[in-house]
């Protein structure tokens, strides 16, 4: 009896010495698994989208192009195109800051509530406002009626000193992604430059608007503007009794002797150093590249900026040019097996000093 008992437990043993092998696929090729820290993306493009802007030597639009005047190239490949010159309706997300950092200027923005219809959706487009600060609100979805849009716009106030404008990129970018497909998707993001606070980070904003085949473009508000009307700081509590601050020699040590030395009370005294180091570190801040000009170069938009209610009356008006002054160029590209980014180069036959305007290209997923 003892000797099958010895048998089975020596056979167990060796089987579980053996070392574990990976999971088969059909086939017999061992499963590939990913590597730990890779990143990757898995998407695919059918039909790439490429609004595009001709300007002449001059710099006038130039219309009346056909489609045997364009020749696009994918990743030095080129590409057999679809040309559109009619008008589809807009789906646009206007996405505004509404932080306390830019007090100063909504004003100025509430009163554009009526100029979008007129000048940049047209009577079958639609409108969604989107306010950020330290929150993204969705205050309007989307509606073809511009008194909705007036009241919504009239009903902004800052918030919090937080500026979460890729987080509202993001949220737009949600919204516009479910429009349907025979509209052309536009978001506007009127604000500053610069994000503080958001969650979600440039490139991934970035290639859900490629993805999407969303153009954005942007009216930028003055930082500089912004940085002199923006209100004071509020200054942190001082948890401290006034006898533990050290005050000026032959100085009594009293509630009122430490308010006055330290600024606790309101005495009539200007901060004016916090203020010159923000001045300069946003001239600084002009030689590096910020979320706008990241969204508006790599989507074909364009980015404007305004400091007076004219310039940014002038900013929506251009925006609404460029966007009933565009060619809509479409192609099912020929090497979606090349992964990774795909570069958009545009010539117009027989006119090379024609300056083209599109965006550079686009995210493609590795098979």
């Amino acid at each position: 009896m003892l000797r099958p008992l010895l048998l089975t437990f020596l056979c167990a043993l060796l089987v579980a010495q053996q070392p574990t092998t990976a999971p088969q696929q059909a086939g017999g090729t061992p499963a590939q698994q990913p590597t730990e820290g890779e990143f990757r993306i898995p998407v695919t493009v059918d039909v790439v989208v490429a609004p595009t802007m001709v300007l002449d030597k001059n710099g006038y639009y130039v219309n009346g192009l056909r489609k045997d005047q364009f020749h696009l190239f994918d990743n030095n490949k080129e590409q057999d195109v679809q040309v559109d010159v009619s008008f589809y309706p807009i789906s646009l997300v206007i996405a505004i800051q509404a932080n306390s950092h830019v007090e100063g200027l909504l004003p100025q923005v509430k009163k554009i509530g009526n100029l979008i219809k007129p000048m940049i959706v047209g009577d079958q487009g639609e409108v969604a406002l989107i306010a950020y600060d330290g929150r993204v609100r969705v205050l309007q979805e989307f509606t073809s009626d511009p008194d909705k849009i007036t009241e919504k716009v009239k009903t902004i106030s800052p918030g919090s000193s937080q500026n979460r404008l890729i987080d509202a990129v993001v949220e737009g970018t949600r919204m516009l992604r479910n429009r349907e497909r025979n509209r052309r998707r536009i978001m506007l993001a009127i604000g500053e430059t610069r994000d503080l606070g958001s969650e979600g980070r440039a490139r991934e904003a970035l290639i859900g608007l490629q993805l999407s085949n969303i153009v954005f473009y942007s009216v930028d508000m003055s930082r500089f503007i912004t940085t002199l009307t923006a209100p004071p700081p509020v200054p942190r509590p001082d948890t401290l009794p006034p006898a533990m601050h050290q005050v000026p020699g032959l100085t009594a040590s009293t509630p009122t002797t430490v308010a006055q030395t330290y600024g606790y009370a309101p005495v009539g005294r200007a901060e004016f150093i916090p203020l010159m180091l923000e001045l300069y570190k946003d001239a600084k801040a002009i030689f590096k590249s910020n979320p706008v000009e990241v969204f508006t170069k790599g989507t074909g938009g364009t980015e404007f900026g305004f400091h007076t209610q004219r310039t940014l009356e002038t900013a929506i008006e251009k925006v609404g040019e460029e966007l009933h002054s565009q060619y809509l160029l479409t192609y099912n590209p020929n090497n979606k097996d090349e992964g990774g980014f795909h570069e958009i180069r545009i010539g117009i036959a027989g006119h090379p000093d024609y300056k083209v305007y599109a965006r550079p290209g686009y995210w493609l997923a590795p098979k």
